[in-house]
């Protein structure tokens, strides 16, 4: 079992300041991490947000993409002011074709560099067999370019040099949160009662994806009330949580070839 930690607490135990926050489709990080954002946030972290694709080929009405890219950037917006973050950046790939090529890369990459995030949050790059519909192509395929793009990208100052001369220098990332991670990956839990109705108000900005809005707060509410009893036990209060795996990318006693 894992002791579930506040968001101030997770903060405060690896000196967090900034957190970038990187899902595929709008609605991806509110799924996996509106809560723990909004803690992070209320703590007085910066939270910066990147959706990577434009949600374009989601949606159940005859919009168009055009219309639909339109409509769930406005549904992110509209969740990012629910949770506190500072900012949303969109990076216009394609919905359902998305790989974690260098094109895809470098945007992560110059992004990284731009915000100097301690703490990148991400989809996790492994499958959960157990839980088909969190292991669309688009989020594993997020995950890869966000791990790839963190370690060593990043921080090697000879990847993408041109940013570099655009005055986005290097620099080392030093955590990464993911979410949708395998059962046997998740060794952080994030202890976020009292912060569901922030999740489920920032879920309900995405209208446009909820053809049964109760049937998807009751499904999100029964998966935080579950992360929470698996880590704190049966005999715990009850309470609700996120789970992540917490990577270190660098830490005091990391050796890097850059």
């Amino acid at each position: 079992m894992t002791t579930p930690i506040t968001p101030a607490a997770l903060a405060a135990e690896h000196g967090w300041r900034t957190v970038l926050a990187v899902g595929a489709h709008p609605d991806d990080l509110d799924f996996g991490a509106a809560a723990t954002l909004a803690g992070l946030s209320a703590a007085g972290l910066r939270v910066e947000l990147c959706v990577v694709t434009d949600g374009d080929a989601g949606g159940f009405d005859s919009e168009g993409p055009e219309a639909m890219t339109a409509r769930r950037h406005a549904e992110q917006r509209a969740a990012a002011a629910v949770v506190g973050a500072h900012e949303v950046h969109f990076l216009g790939e394609r919905d359902g074709h998305l790989e974690p090529d260098h094109g895809v890369r470098r945007k992560l990459v110059a992004l990284m560099r731009r915000v100097r995030p301690d703490v990148v949050l991400s989809t996790h790059p492994e499958r959960d067999w157990e839980l088909m519909q969190a292991a669309h192509p688009d989020h594993l395929a997020c995950g890869e370019a966000v791990v790839r793009a963190a370690y060593p990208a990043v921080e090697n100052p000879y990847a993408y040099p041109e940013l570099a001369a655009e005055g986005l220098e290097a620099f080392k990332i030093r955590h990464l949160l993911l979410y949708s991670a395998p059962a046997a990956r998740r060794n952080t839990v994030v202890d976020v009662t009292g912060l569901e109705d922030v999740k489920l108000r920032a879920l309900d900005a995405h209208i446009s994806q909820h053809p049964d809005v109760a049937a998807m707060r009751r499904h999100v509410h029964a998966q935080m009330t579950e992360h929470h009893r698996h880590a704190a036990g049966p005999a715990a209060a009850p309470g609700l949580a996120e789970a992540f795996h917490l990577v270190t990318v660098n830490g005091p006693g990391t050796i890097s070839g850059f």
